[in-house]
């Protein structure tokens, strides 16, 4: 699997001053977890991410494509690879990405489970411009990078172990050329919380201050802090009111905050971003996973700073004007969708996949086919064989993250091309192999053993559910086909279809519950399959007006 996670730019281009200004969060709202955001006062040309407000960041580009520069992530790894926690920095005119892919099939204690690396680039709007991978060895994740400029412009890689190996913060220096490291140093291990990692280090007023995220990503996650005098090597000195942030024990909705960054505006004030699921304390129904939030922080000459508490609504320093850069490749994050796919366009940037794709499964109007998106079946559905391993084959199936708690999310659907039993098109909603619904249109057998289209409506979750298996409408034809989701409240998705353009004749075939799509460390997405469930062979079905419209964001 490879996780998504989010690089952000700040890039504010003009000036603010000290009057305060009111904005909501999550500003990167959806599957954005583990934020790391640095500020440049300039850059040689507009930047890929566009910062209108804190609410709207655009679709960065993708550093790790093609597929080339991903090391060891092919299209048909059988069990999950994953990134982990990418920092991002600036330093000698370059930008600097460190993370980690995660084998999770490898014994934790192993230190081949964790293949860390560093990529480069001096231009971040072209993905063909990053540098192959540099590896460096390291056993565990969330690495980050520090240059000393006072000191000779030594880097520092600091990075965390998997906290039932043991929990523990290390240190080195490093040749970023190379992946060379020199001697491991363990500066500091927090304050005794669950799991310490996601760490960074910040040089102000003669201190070396090193953050940590503690707790666990759960509702226990929080901010923490220690800081050195004149040294990196120590020794630290925990702030005196850690955690600097956390909203554990508290009746807040913004849960689970923590794992986070600090950045400055162009006026100087400081400001932190973090993640944080919007479950409020029962931790139950969070279904667009980990996001991206942002709070004003103080930090004044000597001392520790301090984090505004997180909530839906804040007030915090002079924000920048909304429209800063009018170029840019990818849409806004909150911009709603539509797709038509015409000749000659590329699939856009904001579509994902949940595995890397294997050639020619997607192909944007391809001959005869104008205005389509046309998707090559794959032999595994969506749950694989047991919602983890795929055997090395991959999963057809392309989305786009849930960024609005109430949206409606609607494509046309040309399943003209089932042929066998168990063929299958149509639309779901994602979290995980293990955890997904679908609404799809199916080919099943009769009981005069001849094939007939189906409504099927099912789903994998921590609980049972059971099919829903409805005969296609009599005049309903499979060329044109329409197929809806819509969540209409905080916890439940309607699943749709009937004949396109006839919105009237749909009918709902199915409803998933929000908190059953609530797990682990991913956020849904909504999109399109296509299967022959398991026959080898292949079908061809077409995709075309894709729709996503945001309908409210409910942040108290």
């Amino acid at each position: 699997m490879l996780l998504p996670s989010v690089l952000a730019i700040a890039s504010l281009l003009v000036g603010t001053s000290a009057q305060n200004s009111t904005y909501t969060n999550p500003i990167l709202p959806g599957f954005h977890p583990d934020p790391s955001c640095i500020f440049l006062q300039c850059l040689p040309r507009p930047p890929n991410p566009r910062l209108t407000r804190p609410a709207k960041l655009e679709t960065h580009r993708q550093c790790l494509f093609p597929p080339g520069n991903a090391p060891s992530a092919s299209h048909h790894q059988p069990f999950h690879r994953w990134y982990l926690g990418p920092a991002l920095r600036f330093h000698g005119g370059k930008f600097w990405i460190s993370t980690t892919l995660v084998f999770d099939d490898l014994p934790k204690d192993n230190e081949s489970r964790w293949d860390n690396f560093v990529i480069s680039t001096e231009d971040p709007y072209d993905s063909l411009s990053w540098s192959d991978p540099v590896h460096f060895k390291f056993g565990g994740y969330d690495t980050s990078l520090f240059w000393d400029d006072d000191v000779d412009g030594q880097v520092y890689v600091t990075g965390s172990h998997q906290y039932t190996v043991w929990p523990g913060i290390q240190q080195a220096t490093i040749d970023l050329t190379t992946g060379a490291m020199g001697p491991l140093e363990n500066p500091w291990n927090g304050t005794g919380g669950l799991a310490p990692e996601g760490p960074h280090v910040y040089k102000k007023d003669g201190f070396y201050y090193l953050m940590l995220a503690e707790g666990g990503t759960g509702l226990g996650h929080m901010v923490t802090m220690a800081r050195s005098k004149g040294s990196i090597h120590g020794p630290y000195e925990p702030a005196p009111h850690n955690p600097l942030l956390t909203n554990a024990n508290t009746s807040a909705y913004f849960q689970t905050v923590g794992h986070a960054d600090l950045f400055q505006d162009p006026a100087g004030q400081w400001w932190g971003v973090a993640l944080s699921t919007r479950s409020g304390p029962q931790f139950l129904n969070y279904p667009m996973g980990r996001e991206t939030i942002m709070t004003p922080v103080t930090w004044e000459k000597g001392e520790w700073p301090v984090f505004e508490p997180v909530s839906g609504t804040m007030n915090g320093w002079k924000l920048p004007s909304k429209e800063l850069v009018k170029d840019g490749a990818g849409p806004y994050i909150t911009d709603p969708d539509h797709l038509t796919f015409p000749p000659g366009s590329s699939i856009p940037l904001h579509l994902i996949h949940w595995r890397l794709p294997t050639p020619d499964t997607y192909l944007v109007s391809p001959p005869g086919k104008p205005n389509t998106l046309v998707i090559r079946s794959s032999v595994l559905n969506l749950t694989a064989y047991d919602g983890y391993y795929t055997g090395g084959l991959g999963q057809s199936f392309i989305a786009r993250r849930q960024t609005d708690t109430l949206f409606t999310y609607q494509v046309d659907i040309d399943a003209s091309g089932l042929k066998n039993a168990g063929d299958e098109v149509g639309v779901s909603v994602f979290l995980v192999q293990r955890y997904h619904f679908e609404l799809g249109i199916v080919l099943l057998p009769t009981p005069s053993s001849s094939l007939a289209p189906f409504f099927r409506f099912r789903g994998i979750s921590n609980i049972s559910i059971p099919d829903s298996v409805v005969p296609v409408p009599a005049g309903v034809q499979l060329d044109g086909l329409a197929f809806e989701i819509k969540a209409f409240n905080t916890t439940h998705y309607a699943f749709s279809a009937g004949p396109k353009g006839a919105q009237s004749l749909w009918s709902t075939y199915g409803l998933a519950r929000g908190d059953q799509m609530s797990w682990g460390f991913t956020g849904t997405l909504v999109g399109v399959y296509a299967t022959t469930n398991g026959r080898n062979g292949s079908f061809e079905a077409g995709v075309g007006e894709w729709r996503y419209v945001g309908q409210g964001e409910v942040i108290n």
